[in-house]
């Protein structure tokens, strides 16, 4: 007679996330969230509110940034699993931080994917006015909803050759425009101090741009909720995190320096379309069309970014019960991703018919730079309670790092205009009216996290 097997774990044979994504691969899926033709999209706008000093905000931004990514990596490593600020804040914190943190989140991660589709259907009216609007959002939700449901290694494989595609459009707007300033005043011309200061120029100025120059980078963050769809996720996620920063940033000072460089000042005819007035005057209508074609594609595939990440922060805080688990803890056992969320963040995607671009990133970066902060504040609570893994960080990695991040995040959140502030102070109070009910007048925690 053969023993009996060992008793199965509970949960043991319920369908989980599928490890499949390496260094590259995370790496890519990030920068793709990012989207670097944003900084062509945000143009005009980001030179307007820093008065022609762009290159230095993205620069201020990426400071912030890099600090706050450098945290990332960190609590990645302690806590590899999906979630992202909202599971940091909660095992470091508590389980009522941490859910107010996953709700602060909810709104970069849910309304970020509206605005790329929003921005995406804006080009396309723009390119072929006689097709309604509402067919191009309603094409660019299906479309990627579709690729994330079907699963994380088919959305990869879009993501790799439309990330290429994107590249070589930013690489072909910084040739032409150094092209176009070599030959106006030379290759002197292409070394100078204006893009980064201007005497006239004030700091808040410059601040303000870098505030609105941030929601460029996001997505360096959402890597951190495919923890566990990445082979050796301890390694490989605080390095993609730190890597997709770094290189972002580069990408965006170095086009936004010399675009500055093409088209001195920050006067446009319309200052949401700057960049294509700039591609015509440096690159002419060919290079026009190809940039279109460039934005389009960026808009795709950053919204196939987007939606997987709001998926996977769905199906975290419904693993931990805190959302209803029956519904957002769900994953597909065939295609093994948490489809229904997928098709939430889509359906609330719907919203974009009734919204602008204006109204829906008012206040995206509010709940990003929430998070942002949380994490460096998370980093800091560990290095104290002085655990065996919290003290490799050292007195910098651990304190001064972080403490950096923090105040360059909540200087960045101040320095957000007034509607964006007072939208994200309603959706904060709405979370912790709900956390309040759920938890019967805080009387008792959220449910625990599960493992």
């Amino acid at each position: 007679m053969k023993p009996s097997a060992p008793p199965t774990a509970p949960g043991a044979h319920e369908p989980h996330l599928k490890r499949a994504l390496g260094l590259p691969s995370v790496l890519l899926f990030g920068l793709a969230y990012m989207a670097p033709l944003i900084v062509y999209g945000t143009y005009g706008v980001l030179a307007g509110a820093a008065q022609d000093t762009a290159a230095l905000a993205y620069l201020i931004a990426l400071v912030a940034i890099v600090f706050t990514a450098l945290s990332y990596g960190k609590l990645a490593r302690l806590f590899p699993v999906a979630g992202s600020a909202y599971t940091y804040t909660r095992k470091t914190f508590s389980a009522h931080l941490g859910f107010l943190i996953g709700w602060a989140t909810l709104l970069d991660y849910f309304f970020l994917p509206m605005v790329i589709w929003l921005i995406g259907a804006a080009y396309l009216g723009a390119a072929f006015p006689s097709i309604p609007t509402w067919i191009w959002i309603v094409a660019f939700i299906v479309l990627t909803s579709g690729l994330n449901i079907l699963g994380i290694e088919l959305a990869n494989r879009f993501n790799i050759v439309l990330m290429i595609v994107q590249l070589v459009i930013v690489a072909m707007f910084v040739v032409l425009c150094c092209h176009y300033v070599s030959a106006a005043a030379g290759p002197g011309g292409l070394v100078s101090a204006q893009p980064f200061f201007q005497a006239h120029v004030p700091l808040s100025a410059t601040m303000a741009g870098a505030a609105i120059a941030a929601y460029s980078y996001l997505g360096f963050d959402a890597v951190s909720t495919l923890t566990e769809e990445t082979i050796e996720p301890k390694k490989t996620i605080p390095r993609a995190i730190v890597l997709i920063a770094l290189v972002g940033g580069a990408i965006f000072v170095i086009a936004a320096y010399t675009l500055q460089l093409a088209h001195p000042g920050a006067v446009f005819k319309d200052p949401d379309s700057a960049a294509f007035e700039i591609a015509r005057k440096v690159g002419g209508d060919i290079f026009v069309s190809i940039f279109l074609a460039g934005l389009i594609l960026a808009q795709f595939a950053s919204g196939i970014s987007a939606q997987a990440s709001v998926g996977r922060l769905l199906y975290a805080m419904g693993r931990d019960e805190v959302l209803p688990k029956s519904i957002f803890g769900f994953i597909h056992p065939r295609f093994r991703t948490p489809a229904i969320n997928i098709a939430i963040a889509g359906a609330i995607g719907l919203i974009a018919l009734k919204l602008d671009v204006a109204t829906s990133t008012s206040f995206i970066n509010f709940g990003a730079f929430l998070a942002f902060t949380a994490v460096n504040l998370c980093v800091i609570r560990q290095y104290f309670a002085g655990g065996e893994k919290t003290r490799a960080f050292g007195l910098l990695g651990g304190l001064v790092f972080p403490l950096i991040g923090a105040v360059t995040d909540i200087w960045l959140l101040v320095s957000l205009e007034k509607t964006a502030l007072i939208l994200g102070a309603i959706w904060f109070v709405v979370g912790l009216a709900y956390l309040g009910w759920m938890t019967r007048g805080f009387r008792r925690a959220p449910p625990e996290m599960a493992v």
